[in-house]
Formats: structure tokens, sequence, C-alpha cells
């Protein structure tokens, strides 16, 4: 039986990953530009159709930040925390580098891997899945979050993801 240590990291786990997902959601609707300001942003990432995209990751992340904190369905909210990093990662961070500050993957590497580690580490006792001792841990819930989240972002971004083309810089005008 897994001891105490455990079940108060995965509350940790889920006390930092899940609000902090929520808040990265509410703020696409509810932030300075608000729905339409991410929808601007979406547009511009070439995320088509942008609205629909905006509203879509929005609630993803509130439903995945309240599934991770209230620990409903391990690993479903983590898989959906894999899918959101794998294509902002694609979309927003792509050539950008390793660190946040600069454009970079930093942060949504982080938190899928934090996302996966979940899974793994599973809900702990102090949780809805633990009151209702369905305990789903190990190797294959993080094999289900990342392989559920990284095809499931990839099948959007085959569908949605139309990035402007780039002018080559080595044409010229004639």
């Amino acid at each position: 039986m897994k001891g105490r240590g455990h079940d108060v990291a995965a509350l940790v786990l889920r006390a930092t990953l899940g609000p902090m997902l929520f808040a990265h959601g509410w703020n696409k609707v509810a932030g300075p530009g608000g729905l339409k300001g991410t929808t601007g942003w979406f547009e511009a990432l070439g995320l088509k159709p942008a609205e629909v995209h905006a509203r879509m990751a929005a609630g993803t992340e509130m439903a995945a930040g309240v599934g991770i904190v209230l620990v409903a369905a391990n690993p479903l909210p983590a898989a959906a925390a894999v899918g959101l990093m794998t294509v902002a990662a694609r979309t927003d961070h792509r050539g950008k580098g390793f660190f946040v500050f600069k454009g970079g993957w930093e942060y949504v590497g982080v938190v899928g891997g934090a996302a996966v580690a979940l899974a793994a580490l599973g809900n702990g006792r102090y949780s809805l899945d633990g009151l209702l001792r369905r305990q789903r841990a190990g190797a294959r819930p993080a094999l289900l979050a990342a392989g559920l989240g990284t095809a499931s972002a990839a099948a959007l971004l085959a569908v949605c993801y139309r990035p402007a083309k780039q002018s080559d810089e080595t044409e010229t005008d004639q």
C-alpha cells in the first residue's frame, strides 16, 4: 500500500496543476483581451476556425483544471492537459528555443510532463477517485494520458492548423 507521502505528493501536484490550468482557461475568456483577443491570437497562429478553437481551448483548460483538482476520471484530465500543451508547443512555441521568456517550449513541456506524472502517480486518497476507491496509477494511465493527449493534438492540428505561409526572403520583386 502506498504511504501518506504518496497521497500528499499527489494532492500537492493536483493543487498546483489544476488551478493553474483553470486560470489559463479563464483568462482566455475573461482576461484583458477576453474571448475576442484569444480568437485574434488563435487566428494569427493559424488555427481555423479561430473562434471555435478559442472557446475549445478555454473550455478544455478549465475542465481539465477542475478534473485534476477534484480528481475524477484519471487519466482523462491529464490527457487533456497533454493535448493542450502539445498544440501550444506546435503552434505558439515552435522554433523559439527552450526558455519560456524567449517564447520557448519550457512551460508547456513542464505542464505536459507534470500531467503525465500525475497520471502515473494516481490521485491518491485525498481525491474523489480515492473516496470512490477508483485508483488508477502506474504506467498504463501515464501512457494513456501521453498517448491520448498527443494523438488528439495531432488530429486537431492535421485538420485545423493552417499557418500563414512564410514568404521566401530570397525572392525579389520583378
